[in-house]
């Protein structure tokens, strides 16, 4: 492959819009998923008719039933790493007064005394693919899957041990730390657990990220605009809009423009994942870099074209683009800033074409990768609203304000369930940490009996991917391990050193303690 500096082009994304499904029933949207939500239906059933035992779960119903559970760890979800944004928020959360429970820092983490188990489904990830696939009810199953993990104590030691270990603890609460399993999956969870008589707290992102906007929003002035910059499915479900609007009307606030920006694959590049970018060694190998097959934007893509006039917009890095030199046309992102570029210029663009007056005050980070790049967004929009154009004139100037607030749902996500575990009784009664601690990270990884579709680096191809369906009976293609250190990219591993401090301290322990039992 090379780089061509005169076709550095860029393009739209495709926004979609969604039906939420109603909680209490598996729906099916088209004849042919009859099935399979029946399927899908029949899974949740099986698990208090099997006593919370099947071949890949393990649940204690009764001993989860019991009660007080206090002294538990809370689990923590995503479809990859982004989640941990979402924890490391939590371990650093200082916004209340730990005696007496009320707002207000008191110089000592709100967790003080809590435990955390960590789970990132990076093998089946990115989740916001799946709807766009077709395969929305086995996403469901998927996060089903994620929640029983860490309602259970089954897990994998390792991606080839022969048997599984069954001593994980099972957690108290549950954070879905995933705007597009939030969107949904938050339902379905908590629909499970009444079917299975489980008092559990399940808390997800997206109902705090609507509340820290509306919160902000006047009740007098103008709303204006904000935009959500999300994966495809977490869009699509039209999760965000509903919820702003939900909350605006209690609050007795007008209801802002919500303007949403799909993206294709910015949270799949942040995770180094080959179906969006390739390393320098893969690029220069064409039979190897193609066995994963590339799901970003491009100028043949009709989701997400890459289109040639707005290349002076875009201001795309050489350095992060890629052509085929059999086929020219064929190209390609290769690097998270090019992603970070496409994704803002998409949104802003399309939203000047609405030919709304309302200038976009608030972007919420939909997705939970997306703080990893939170100063390149921030960066990208101020340059939009000083971009100049050939005819003089500064077309995005009016549509984007002068200060525009990045809104992550983390911080409102960790109150929400530091104010639950109170209410509820069910925080630490524990004393003498003094620190939150990271009890167990683990990871998904394709199962030896997969090894035909995956790619040179262990990925599970496209293909296999997004084409199963759910089935209660289907083999165990992924297996839940732990994960260490020294299984992150070099890049991802940087990345969590220096946005995510006190998670990278206590993976390190993790890992630590797995190599002093090896």
């Amino acid at each position: 492959m090379f780089r061509d500096r005169n076709f550095l082009s860029v393009g739209w994304v495709v926004f979609c819009v969604g039906i939420v499904l109603p909680a209490g029933e598996i729906v099916a949207k088209a004849p042919e998923d009859t099935k399979e939500a029946a399927a899908l239906q029949r899974f949740i059933d099986q698990v208090p008719d099997s006593g919370g035992s099947g071949k890949d779960y393990r649940l204690s119903l009764e001993d989860l039933r019991r009660s007080p559970h206090e002294n538990l760890p809370i689990g923590v979800f995503d479809s990859g790493i982004g989640g941990l944004t979402v924890l490391e928020t939590i371990l650093r959360l200082d916004a209340y007064d730990n005696r007496s429970a009320k707002p207000g820092a008191d110089g000592i983490p709100d967790f003080q005394n809590e435990t955390f188990i960590y789970l990132g489904d990076q093998a089946n990830m990115p989740y916001g693919n799946y709807e766009s696939s077709g395969r929305e009810l086995f996403l469901r199953e998927l996060i089903l899957r994620d929640a029983m993990f860490l309602l259970g104590n089954r897990y994998w030691p390792s991606r080839d041990a022969r048997e599984p270990s069954f001593d994980k603890p099972p957690v108290k609460a549950i954070v879905i730390a995933c705007n597009t399993a939030t969107a949904f999956g938050l339902d379905d969870i908590r629909d499970a657990l009444r079917r299975w008589d489980l008092d559990i707290p399940v808390i997800g992102v997206v109902e705090a990220g609507a509340n820290t906007l509306v919160r902000e929003l006047t009740s007098v002035e103008s709303p204006g605009a904000v935009a959500v910059m999300a994966t495809v499915g977490t869009c699509s479900s039209q999760a965000y809009p509903k919820a702003i609007a939900r909350m605006a009307g209690q609050a007795g606030k007008r209801v802002p423009i919500v303007w949403q920006q799909g993206s294709v694959g910015l949270a799949g590049a942040i995770e180094g994942n080959p179906s969006f970018v390739v390393s320098p060694s893969q690029a220069g190998n064409e039979v190897e870099a193609k066995q994963a097959v590339y799901q970003g934007p491009a100028p043949e893509s009709d989701s997400a074209p890459l289109l040639r006039e707005l290349a002076p917009v875009y201001d795309f890095e050489p350095t992060g683009i890629l052509f085929s030199n059999r086929e020219r046309g064929s190209m390609r992102l290769n690097s998270v800033s090019n992603y970070v570029k496409y994704d803002v210029v998409t949104m802003v663009e399309n939203y000047r074409r609405t030919g709304s007056a309302s200038p976009i005050h608030s972007v919420i980070l939909g997705c939970t990768h997306f703080p990893f790049e939170a100063e390149a967004i921030r960066e990208n929009l101020r340059r939009l609203r000083d971009w100049k154009g050939e005819d003089g004139t500064y077309p995005y100037r009016s549509i984007l304000a002068e200060e525009i607030r990045l809104i992550d749902p983390a911080e409102w996500t960790a109150k929400e369930l530091f104010v639950t575990l109170k209410r509820t009784g069910r925080n630490a009664k524990r004393a003498g940490s003094d620190r939150p601690r990271v009890e167990g990270m683990y990871w998904s990884v394709p199962s030896p009996s997969v090894q035909e579709h995956c790619d040179a680096q262990g990925n599970l191809l496209s293909d296999y991917k997004y084409g199963r369906r759910v089935d209660a009976e289907r083999e165990e293609d992924t297996r839940f391990v732990p994960l260490a250190q020294g299984d992150l990219p070099s890049a991802l591993a940087q990345l969590l050193q220096e946005k995510c401090s006190n998670v990278w301290m206590e993976l390190g322990q993790l890992s630590g303690k797995s190599n002093g039992r090896e």
